[in-house]
């Protein structure tokens, strides 16, 4: 696959491929379970070109989280969230996927980024109350709350914004919020990366949207991923779905 070119050639991640004699990330190297994972294992042989707009689904388990670390990590933010250059780390657990990446990066392209992982957020609102600055007692707020504000906060500016998972916080007025302030940066020279379980925030307007699975990455439309034809299944008739799980 060859790397775009034309109105895509300035996003801060063009392309992600695998690292050839070029200087790898900083820190302590992780594992190689990923190599075991289908979807990194796609990424790393063939190579994966990125759009403005990137979304990824599928069941736990599936890569997803291991996709988007390493894609931060690489970028230069920390594998348990925060701004391009963070130092917080509290226990290492990220695999070796981001030191074996290489990132085709968009010539003049913004180097600002954020990664906003959900299940590290609370580690991370601690980390700010040690390093005080300007930022809110993140945890004085509640959950919800917290995320809208830390999005609203530190994904203003171009740049490359990478979410794991952030619904899970979120009511359905919140991802909306959520979805709508996505939509905003994208319009405004920034690149997204979203992994999602939620069929609200996959439809995120002008997402590549990709099913990873035992099958890899593949892309497919939004009316036809599997999240989104259980659940459609699931509100026609939730009797049918409930019946099986609790007899």
């Amino acid at each position: 696959m060859v790397a775009r070119t034309g109105p895509w050639s300035t996003l801060p991640v063009r392309r992600v491929q695998a690292r050839t004699g070029v200087s790898g990330v900083d820190g302590e190297r992780g594992g190689d379970w990923h190599l075991t994972v289908p979807a990194v294992r796609q990424v790393l042989e063939q190579g994966w070109d990125l759009g403005p707009v990137t979304v990824l689904v599928g069941d736990n388990g599936a890569g997803k989280s291991t996709l988007v670390e390493g894609i931060a990590t690489a970028f230069g933010m920390a594998a348990e969230g925060g701004s391009t250059g963070s130092m917080h780390r509290t226990r290492p657990t990220e695999s070796g996927f981001a030191h074996d990446l290489q990132l085709v990066r968009g010539a003049g392209a913004p180097r600002r980024g954020f990664f906003l992982r959900a299940e590290t957020m609370h580690g991370f609102y601690t980390y700010l109350d040690e390093h005080p600055g300007n930022d809110p007692v993140f945890h004085e707020m509640s959950h919800g709350e917290s995320f809208l504000e830390l999005i609203g906060s530190r994904m203003m500016y171009p740049g490359l914004y990478v979410l794991d998972e952030p619904e899970s916080a979120l009511s359905f007025t919140g991802s909306l919020a959520l979805l709508r302030h996505l939509h905003d940066l994208a319009q405004h020279d920034s690149q997204v990366i979203l992994s999602t379980h939620s069929p609200l925030l996959a439809a995120l307007p002008g997402a590549t949207v990709y099913e990873v699975g035992e099958w890899g990455l593949r892309e497919c439309a939004w009316e036809d991923l599997d999240l989104v034809t259980s659940w459609r299944a699931f509100l026609d008739a939730p009797e049918r779905y409930l019946r099986h799980v609790l007899d």
